[in-house]
């Protein structure tokens, strides 16, 4: 797969679709490489004329990997709810950057972008900071930062944070267990086991996600630099997501001036084939606000 520097790291993508296309940029979340982005999920966008870029966030995948001893999540999570300042080696800011990055380095003045769950965050940042950068903007299975909103289930938070097994098998079927507990009713465990090989056997980096959680704590509430956004914005929320709550992806709409709110009735903190298609509509719907 190519890989490009920008903002100091390697950075790894993949491109879809005609160069010449309207680009839309793909933002994965929490400890997810690129690859939870499903083929048929990107067919959908292809098929409504998007070039479709998906990148691995750094910490994760084949991008560059922080040095030095991850950050104590259990520690950074309770001065974060405390509101108390969080230091740590990298934040939001400094993703979104990278972003913008991998968009410089492959020509593009300015993309649609669209993030799940942690990048939603990151594409959120993209669109405060970069705002030239940005043609449209959705954000799915995400929040504000907010501290009183989006806040996780006692399990789901318990599985997020509970350090993984370093065993192949251990740590493919933590992977699942956790998947089953976010993902709601239309939760696939076959789906789910064989991305959870995938993704250990492309990169096994149990270090990444403190390192993630730590830009998230850092950065802090969003709301009021989202209240003074002008970019066609679309928030998309499942009902049953037990990771980011619904009234994360309320405030998120409620935030950023004229953004769109779709719900999804079955949706948890995943993207289920059901609703592929009408997502990329509302994507593409969101997109032509642009013109």
């Amino acid at each position: 797969m190519p890989t490009i520097t920008a903002n100091d790291i390697d950075i790894c993508y993949e491109s879809y679709g005609p160069d010449d296309a309207p680009p839309l940029l793909l933002v994965m979340g929490l400890g997810a490489q690129m690859t939870l982005w499903s083929p048929g999920f990107i067919s959908e966008l292809l098929e409504r004329g998007f070039r479709v870029i998906r990148f691995d966030n750094r910490d994760v995948g084949l991008s560059s990997k922080t040095a030095g001893d991850p950050p104590n999540v259990m520690a950074l999570y309770a001065k974060a709810m405390a509101g108390e300042a969080v230091e740590a080696p990298y934040t939001l800011s400094t993703m979104a950057t990278d972003a913008v990055g991998l968009l410089d380095a492959l020509g593009i003045p300015a993309a649609h972008i669209v993030g799940a769950s942690m990048g939603g965050m990151i594409v959120q940042m993209m669109a405060i900071e970069h705002a030239d950068r940005v043609l449209s903007m959705t954000s799915i299975m995400s929040t504000t930062g907010a501290p009183d909103v989006g806040q996780p289930e006692p399990g789901a938070i318990g599985a997020l944070l509970a350090p993984p097994p370093t065993d192949r098998d251990g740590a493919i079927e933590a992977t699942v267990a956790t998947s089953r507990i976010i993902g709601g009713s239309l939760f696939d465990e076959a789906d789910a086991r064989a991305r959870a090989v995938e993704a250990y056997d492309r990169c096994f980096n149990p270090a990444g996600p403190a390192f993630q959680i730590a830009a998230v704590a850092a950065t802090g509430d969003r709301t009021e630099r989202l209240g003074a956004l002008d970019v066609p914005t679309l928030v998309v929320h499942g009902r049953e997501d037990s990771l980011v709550t619904l009234s994360g992806g309320e405030a998120t709409a409620v935030a950023i001036p004229g953004a769109d709110l779709l719900v999804f009735g079955r949706m948890g903190h995943d993207i289920p084939e059901l609703y592929w298609s009408q997502l990329a509509s509302a994507i593409l719907g969101t997109a032509m606000r642009s013109d």
